[in-house]
C-alpha cells in the first residue's frame, strides 16, 4: 500500500480500526469500545466512498461493508452498542442527533445511550458503523379496513392510581415519534388512543399492538356506550333515577348519549358498547323457537299447575320496546339486554302465568284465553314501565293440556258431536217419511183428477153418441112422414100406383124397421160404452183408494157413505120382539108385515127417486 493509500468503493463503507498511537492517549475510557478522540480501537468514524491516504496497513486495518439497506415494507430498529448507561428504570435509549446513526461520533459525542434506540431506520440506504450499531430489519405495522389497533407502550410515565389506560397525548404522530410521546409524559401501558387503518412506522420496542374490529351498530340498534375511563362525571339521571350514574361522553360511567348505526374505532379494554335494539323485540317462551337476537335462546316453556292440579305447558310471547333516550337506563340498571331478560322478563311473565293457572281448572284457563291474554299484556306492560321498558304485547301461543285430560274432553267432545249428528239424522228422517208422505198424496191426487177427467171425457163422448143418434133418428122419422104424406096424396090419384106404393111402402117399412132397429143398436153400443168408461174410471179410483188407504179402511168408508146416501137408519124405529105367549107370536107376525110393507114403500121411492134422477 503506498503511501498508505486506500481506495473505498462507491458501494461500500469502511469501517477503521486503530492498531495503536504513536503518541497521546492511547487507551479508551472505561467502559467505552468506539473511540471517538483518536485512540487505539474501532473507530467511530467510517470511510465513505472514496480515496484515502495514509492509512498505513500496519497502523490502520480497514474493513469494508456494504450500504445497510432497509427495503420497503420494512423498518431498521437500532441497538446501539456503546454510549452512555441507560436511566433507571428506562428500557429505551433516547434520541440523539447523528443523521439516522450514520454519524457514529455525533452518536457518542450527543449523549447517545447505549442499548435498543427509540428512533428507527425508515426504508432506505445507510452508511451507519456497524461496529457501534447493530441493525434488526421488521415488517411495518399494518392495520387493515374496518380495524382498529390497539396499543400497549413499554415506555413512559406509571399510570396515574385508579387508571387502566394513559390518557390521549398529542404530538406523537399515532405512536410513530416516541421521544415526543415520551416528551409530552406519555403514560406506560395500555393506551386510550387507537389508530386506525393505514401502515406505520412502529418500533415494537415501545408499542406492542392489537388489531380489533370496529364496534359494528346495526340498523334498528343503539350502543350505549360503559367508559372504564375519563374523569368523575355528574350524574344526569336525575334524582328519581337510584339504579347508577348516566355521565355526559368523554366522562367515566355510563354516557348518556349512545351510539347511533354505524362503524366506530373503539377501544373495547376501556370501553365496552352495549348492543340496545330500539325496534320491537320478541321474545319467545318456547323450547322450539328462538329468535335471531339469542336473547331468549335461555328461555323454554313454562309449565303452570291449574286450580284442580293438573300440570300442563303453555308457550308465551313477549314483544317489547326500549326508547333511544331510555336505552342507557337500562344499561345503567341491568348492565346489559342478557340481564335485562334473566332478572326482569323471565320472572315477571313466569310467575304471573303461574299465578294466573292458581285460579282456574284448565278447562275454563282455554276457555277464557282471549281475556288472560288481555290481562296479561296489562300487567305485564305495567311492571315493565317501572324498568324503562314498553311491553308492546303478550301473546299465548300453544297450550298443551295433560294427555289424560285432553282423552276426556275429546271423548266428551266425540259425544257431543254425535249426539248433534244423531238429533240431525232424525230430523233428516222425519222429513224424508213426511216427504214421502206428502209425495203418495200428490201421486194419489194426480191419479184421482186423471180417473175424474176420464170419467168426464167418457161422460162426453157418450152424450155425444146419444146426441147423434137422436138426431139420426129424428131424421128418419122426419123423412118418413113426408114420404107418407106424399104417398098418401099420389096414392088417390093413381090406382095403379096403389100396388107399387104399397109394395114400396112394405119395403119402405122394412128399411125403417131396419133403421131404426140399427139406431136402437148404435145407442145401445153408445150406452154401454158409456157405462163400461164410468166403470172402468170407478174402478180404477177405488183401486188407487184402496192402495192409499187400505182394504179395510176403504170398505169402511164406501159402507158409512151408502148408509148416509140412502138415509138408512142405524137403530130400527120398531123393535120386534118375541114373548112368551100367544100374544108375543101375533105381535111379531104384525111386525114382520108392518115391516115389510114399510120396505116395499121405501124400495119403492128409492126407484122413483132413482128414475128421476135418471131422467
Amino acid at each position: 500500500m503506498v503511501f498508505g493509500l486506500v481506495i473505498v468503493p462507491e458501494d461500500r463503507i469502511g469501517l477503521v480500526t486503530k492498531k495503536f498511537v504513536l503518541f497521546g492517549k492511547q487507551e479508551l475510557p472505561e467502559g467505552r469500545i468506539i473511540a471517538t478522540n483518536g485512540e487505539a480501537g474501532f473507530q467511530a468514524q467510517t470511510l465513505p466512498p472514496g480515496v484515502y491516504f495514509w492509512k498505513w496497513i500496519w497502523q490502520y486495518s480497514i474493513t469494508f461493508q456494504p450500504f445497510i439497506v432497509i427495503p420497503t415494507g420494512k423498518i431498521g430498529l437500532i441497538l446501539a452498542k456503546d454510549g452512555a448507561e441507560l436511566e433507571t428504570g428506562r428500557i429505551l435509549a433516547r434520541k440523539v442527533e447523528c443523521d439516522s446513526f450514520q454519524d457514529a461520533g455525533a452518536f457518542l459525542a450527543n449523549g447517545g445511550r447505549k442499548g435498543r434506540q427509540t428512533a428507527i431506520v425508515a426504508p432506505g440506504s445507510y452508511r451507519i458503523n456497524t461496529l457501534l450499531f447493530e441493525i434488526e430489519l421488521t415488517e411495518m405495522t399494518f392495520i387493515p379496513d374496518n380495524a382498529v389497533g390497539v396499543v400497549t407502550t413499554m415506555e413512559g410515565k406509571p399510570l396515574e392510581e385508579g387508571q387502566i389506560a394513559g390518557k390521549i397525548i398529542g404530538a406523537h404522530n399515532k405512536f410513530q415519534d416516541v421521544d415526543n410521546f415520551l416528551a409530552s409524559d406519555g403514560y406506560k401501558g395500555l393506551q386510550e388512543q387507537v389508530i386506525l387503518a393505514g401502515s406505520y412506522f412502529l418500533n415494537p420496542w415501545f408499542a406492542k399492538l392489537e388489531m380489533v374490529k370496529m364496534t359494528e351498530i346495526a340498523i334498528g340498534h343503539v350502543g350505549v356506550v360503559i367508559s372504564f375511563v375519563g374523569a368523575e362525571g355528574v350524574d344526569t339521571s336525575g334524582a328519581e333515577f337510584k339504579h347508577g350514574n348516566i355521565v355526559s361522553k368523554g366522562q367515566k360511567g355510563v354516557w348518556a348519549e349512545p351510539l347511533g348505526p354505524g362503524k366506530y374505532p373503539i377501544n373495547p379494554y376501556i370501553m365496552k358498547v352495549e348492543l340496545v335494539p330500539t325496534t320491537n323485540l320478541v321474545l319467545n317462551w318456547a323450547s322450539a323457537r328462538s329468535e335471531s337476537h339469542q336473547l331468549d335462546k335461555n328461555l323454554s316453556t313454562i309449565t303452570v299447575r291449574s286450580k284442580d292440579g293438573f300440570p300442563f305447558n303453555l308457550d308465551v310471547s313477549q314483544i317489547i320496546h326500549i326508547p333511544t333516550t331510555e336505552a342507557p337506563k337500562v344499561i345503567a340498571r341491568f348492565g346489559n339486554m342478557n340481564n335485562l331478560v334473566s332478572q326482569v322478563l323471565e320472572p315477571t311473565i313466569g310467575n304471573y302465568f303461574r299465578n294466573s293457572a292458581q285460579d282456574s281448572d284448565v278447562i275454563a284457563f282455554l276457555g277464557t284465553r282471549k281475556e288472560r291474554q288481555q290481562s296479561a299484556r296489562d300487567h305485564i306492560g305495567k311492571v315493565l314501565e317501572q324498568y324503562n321498558v314498553y311491553g308492546v304485547d303478550t301473546l299465548i301461543g300453544d297450550i298443551v293440556p295433560p294427555e289424560s285430560l285432553m282423552k276426556t274432553l275429546t271423548d266428551r267432545k266425540l259425544a257431543e258431536e254425535q249426539k248433534i249428528t244423531y238429533d240431525t239424522e232424525k230430523k233428516a228422517q222425519e222429513t224424508r217419511q213426511l216427504l214421502e208422505k206428502e209425495t203418495a198424496i200428490a201421486e194419489i191426487q194426480r191419479e184421482i183428477v186423471k180417473a175424474d177427467q176420464g170419467v168426464l171425457i167418457a161422460e162426453r163422448i157418450a152424450d155425444a153418441s146419444v146426441k147423434k143418434a137422436t138426431g139420426d133418428a129424428n131424421s128418419v122419422r122426419l123423412q118418413a112422414t113426408a114420404e107418407a104424406d106424399r104417398l098418401k096424396l099420389l096414392a088417390s090419384g093413381e090406382a095403379e100406383k096403389t100396388r107399387v106404393l104399397a109394395k114400396a111402402d112394405s119395403e119402405k117399412i122394412e128399411l125403417l124397421a131396419k133403421a131404426e132397429a140399427e139406431k136402437i143398436s148404435v145407442t145401445g153400443n153408445a150406452e154401454a160404452e158409456k157405462i163400461l168408461a164410468i166403470g172402468k174410471s170407478n174402478a180404477e179410483s177405488y183401486k188407487l183408494s184402496v192402495a192409499a188407504m187400505g182394504g179395510d179402511n176403504f170398505t169402511q168408508l164406501k159402507v158409512m157413505e151408502s148408509v148416509a146416501s140412502q138415509h138408512v137408519k142405524i137403530m130400527p124405529d120398531v123393535l120386534i120382539g118375541g114373548g112368551d105367549g100367544a100374544t108375543g107370536g101375533i105381535s111379531g107376525l104384525l111386525g114382520l108385515q108392518l115391516l115389510e110393507q114399510l120396505g116395499k114403500k121405501v124400495n119403492g121411492n128409492s126407484n122413483g127417486n132413482d128414475t128421476k134422477s135418471k131422467n
